[in-house]
């Protein structure tokens, strides 16, 4: 029995929040990126400043407000306390959106059969699914500046009446997410698509043009009402962040890379389907060397296809999207997460292609996802019974650091983990037993997803939990707050690295969110007293200078953790002359 798409929408819709949904909360923060980001909603809901707020560090947000007022609306709605949960959220569903836009998008156009297998190798896919589940700003930005060409292409479609007002919304969405590059790239993105297509050069132009500028409107309300409350300090920033990271003037160096480090992310971020286009590549070749190359080109390639035109989008938006981030020296992996819904639907056009000339391609790579999917819990299963020596952590530098997480892997053991374990082999059996026919290359394709996506539960729900808590700070904020609660004595900071820095400071992102936004700068406020959280390099460095400033310290707390690379201590300081100033101050 066949599903509508309708039908499919919803079962999509529905694996989509059961994969995504329930493992949210599980892990810990264990980077500087999430809490930096948590810590603006956190702000905000203490303060009741939704335009620029900032941290008792001082430190004003690098993002315009858009995924903070998501997270900080999500908190309100659980209880308003911001926690992982809820500030991964706005992500996950960010990534369910995109997902089932992705599917109703390409079904429309192309069949459920295509539209159901892009949408699972677009979910699937490794950057993808991992930027889904952390509080970052890019996978808003990504479903935004996707959907606002889904828009433009509708609009195309109709004729190109009026203004596609549906774009212009997304990109003004995207523009207070991340700035100006949420409106930029889907206009040059579609306004080259348009040229492809033979659209009247002006009339494209000022159409899309129209578009951009009006997406603008509510970006720069904000941006003015910000720039009221942080004066140069926020215009600064703004030049930095944007027009700096194009242009390679940045102050300071953030994520300098040549020009393939974008292949590289690509090619890493897509994982497992790389794979499936290097077998299809590898079966390409040898079918090549057998029966030589066809002089003729079949229906499934790019010049003889039904809907030409989304193949036509998906190659464009593609290169677009590449080149233009090939342009800044500052690259990262999520920069080029607008790419995937379409390097997905590739992938699926490439899969229909390789079922035709070597058609036992996708059947192979199903089977590869079907052993990997039984490995995962076996090697689960190794572990509690104690057949892997904890030798193969090696000795070096960060050898006690993978112990621990293989040991927290090992003591995962409760009904629910099983179960979670299991899921991967019962996935793998199921299509061995049920699936392994004669099936057709987008089946194959979607069991093969079936089983990955069964992975990725396992993953997300037991051993990422295990491993990431034991690189979080949690247990050491739990300790600072022991020493130093809430009343007694204010924490501050002194990383050198972070008061150093020409941009993109050095905080204690992670520990300054565990203990519920108290920790100060010493540096900048220079107090008479308090609790100073500083490595012991640091402290060693500066310490003269400090005692030359009248600080005196006594250790507190030795965290017997090594945080940016310095075993962390906390200290109890007192500056001279204290006493006589605080008595000169009273009236």
């Amino acid at each position: 029995m066949s599903l509508s798409r309708q039908q499919v929408f919803w079962l999509l819709l529905i694996v989509c929040m059961a994969t995504l949904l329930p493992f949210l909360g599980l892990f810990d923060f264990h980077t500087k990126g999430e809490p930096r980001e948590a810590i603006v909603a956190y702000s905000m809901l203490e303060s009741g400043n939704w335009i620029l707020p900032t941290n008792t560090g001082g430190e004003i947000p690098y993002k315009p407000p858009f995924f903070h007022w998501l997270i900080a609306g999500a908190s309100w709605l659980f209880g308003g306390y911001v926690t992982e949960y809820t500030s991964r959220l706005p992500s996950a569903l960010a990534l369910i959106v995109m997902t089932v836009w992705t599917f109703d998008f390409v079904a429309r156009r192309r069949g459920n059969g295509e539209g159901l297998c892009t949408a699972l190798v677009l979910l699937t896919a490794f950057e993808i699914h991992r930027a889904g589940l952390n509080c970052r700003v890019d996978m808003v930005l990504t479903m935004l500046t996707v959907g606002a060409i889904y828009c433009f292409y509708g609009w195309w479609e109709k004729g190109m009446k009026g203004i596609s007002w549906g774009a212009t919304l997304m990109m003004s969405l995207a523009t207070l997410t991340k700035g100006p590059v949420g409106m930029i790239v889907p206009c040059l993105a579609t306004g080259v698509f348009l040229l492809m297509e033979r659209v009247n050069f002006f009339k494209a132009l000022w159409k899309i043009a129209l578009a951009g500028l009006l997406s603008l409107v509510l970006p720069l309300l904000w941006y003015w009402a910000a720039y009221q409350q942080g004066g140069k300090e926020f215009l600064d920033l703004v030049m930095e962040e944007n027009f700096g990271r194009m242009t390679s003037t940045m102050d300071y160096d953030s994520c300098v890379h040549p020009w393939p480090y974008n292949i590289m992310t690509l090619t890493v971020g897509m994982i497992p389907w790389t794979l499936f286009v290097i077998l299809g590549l590898f079966g390409l070749l040898r079918r090549a060397k057998t029966v030589g190359i066809p002089g003729r080109v079949d229906s499934l390639s790019i010049r003889n296809t039904g809907n030409r035109s989304i193949l036509t989008l998906a190659a464009v938006v593609s290169v677009v999207i590449f080149v233009f981030y090939c342009i800044p020296q500052s690259k990262r992996s999520v920069y080029l997460m607008p790419m995937y819904p379409f390097v997905a639907y590739l992938t699926v056009r490439f899969v229909r292609y390789i079922g035709r000339r070597a058609a036992s391609i996708p059947h192979i790579f199903a089977w590869f996802i079907a052993v990997l999917a039984i490995l995962v819990p076996a090697v689960f299963v190794a572990l509690k019974c104690g057949l892997i020596p904890e030798s193969v952590v090696g000795h070096g530098r960060h050898a006690a650091q993978n112990l621990a997480m293989m040991q927290a892997v090992a003591s995962c053991g409760k009904w629910w983990q099983w179960i979670l374990v299991m899921i991967p082999a019962a996935a793998s059996l199921f299509w061995i037993l049920a699936g392994d026919r004669r099936c057709g290359p987008l089946d194959s394709i979607g069991w093969s997803a079936a089983m990955i996506m069964a992975i990725y539960v396992s993953v997300d729900g037991v051993y990422q939990p295990a491993v990431l808590n034991t690189k979080s700070q949690k247990d050491v904020a739990s300790a600072i707050a022991a020493v130093v609660p809430p009343g007694k004595g204010v924490l501050y900071e002194y990383i050198q690295l972070g008061e150093t820095a020409k941009g993109d400071p050095v905080h204690y992102f992670e520990l300054n969110f565990y203990l519920g936004d108290r920790v100060a700068r010493f540096v900048k406020d220079r107090p008479a007293e308090g609790y100073l959280i500083t490595g012991d390099e640091d402290m060693e460095a500066n310490r003269p200078l400090f005692e030359s400033w009248g600080y005196s310290f006594t250790p507190v707390l030795d965290t017997h953790r090594s945080i940016g690379r310095q075993n962390t201590r906390v200290w109890r300081f007192e500056k001279a002359g204290k006493a006589a100033q605080t008595s000169s101050s009273e009236p």
